[in-house]
């Protein structure tokens, strides 16, 4: 994965709430059209650049121009992981969805809509959290192999 400057950690909180929205609209609605639309974001975003969210494009563009300037900065690579991992859970919402396993679609779109809540209303990103995790069993796993 290339790697992507730092960035403003209030663009990843806006995406999620944007993320939010949509994941709710698939659990009311039951599309998994709108569901494949969100999993394609996830995947520009985790495997090409984070520059590539339109939710971040339009908090660039419409929302940090009226944001006091922060010089606080968030690290890539985890927001990126958090998007692969929603990625995942995009996908088998829509096989669900989409191959009539209703209540796997429910469960994976459910699943990722808690991660994307917690990260819009409480900074708390799960996928981030996890890249931490797994980034400091890692080395330890290296060295038990040496």
């Amino acid at each position: 994965m290339p790697a992507d400057p730092p960035v403003d950690p209030r663009g990843p909180r806006f995406s999620a709430w944007l993320t939010s929205i949509v994941l709710a609209l698939v659990l009311v609605t039951g599309s998994w059209r709108l569901l494949a639309a969100q999993a394609v974001i996830f995947a520009m975003c985790a495997f090409v650049s984070l520059r590539l969210n339109p939710y971040g494009l339009l908090y660039r563009k419409a929302v940090q121009p009226r944001l006091k300037p922060t010089e606080e900065r968030e690290e890539t690579p985890p927001l990126r992981f958090a998007q692969a991992v929603g990625f995942v859970f995009a996908v088998v919402g829509v096989i669900g969805y989409a191959s009539g396993l209703t209540a796997l679609g429910i469960t994976a779109t459910a699943a990722a809509l808690v991660a994307a809540f917690l990260n819009a209303a409480f900074g708390y990103c799960l996928g981030c959290q996890a890249y931490l995790l797994l980034r400091r069993l890692a080395p330890a796993h290296r060295q038990q192999a040496s």
